[in-house]
């Protein structure tokens, strides 16, 4: 299933992440599962006023991206961000907690669950070199 929705810019970027993720082995993403143990919900809004919204499941099997939300799989976390911010943000223009205290990143349920994603970016940036394919 792929997880594009067009005139989102961010959506080749979790597509990227998400490929990332199936390459590692089975034992590395159950890895990333226990370190993070949390559901992500995005809700990204794009310039056209649009809202995509992608779940990223690092608490249960091996860890998975989906498009659009999954049922029954309740987020820890849900993060409402711009899509040009959440492109930033994940290729290291952009820091999340000034986004945060800013009001550009708006997140409900476990705050500090964010961090945890952040280190998830890195190691999925560092191991790939991902950008955002604008």
């Amino acid at each position: 299933m792929s997880l594009a929705v067009d005139g989102f810019k961010s959506s080749a970027l979790l597509t990227q992440i998400d490929e990332h993720l199936k390459g590692l082995s089975d034992a590395e993403r159950a890895e990333q599962v226990k370190k993070v143990k949390g559901i992500f919900q995005f809700n990204v809004k794009n310039n056209a006023g649009q809202t995509a919204t992608w779940t990223f499941d690092l608490k249960t099997g091996n860890g998975e991206m989906h498009k659009g939300v999954v049922a029954g799989k309740k987020p820890d976390i849900t993060i409402d961000i711009k899509d040009d911010d959440f492109v930033a943000l994940a290729e290291g223009k952009a820091n999340g907690q000034k986004l945060f205290m800013s009001g550009k990143i708006k997140v409900k349920g476990a705050i500090m669950m964010a961090t945890k994603l952040d280190s998830v970016l890195n190691a999925a940036k560092e191991k790939t070199g991902f950008k955002a394919k604008l």
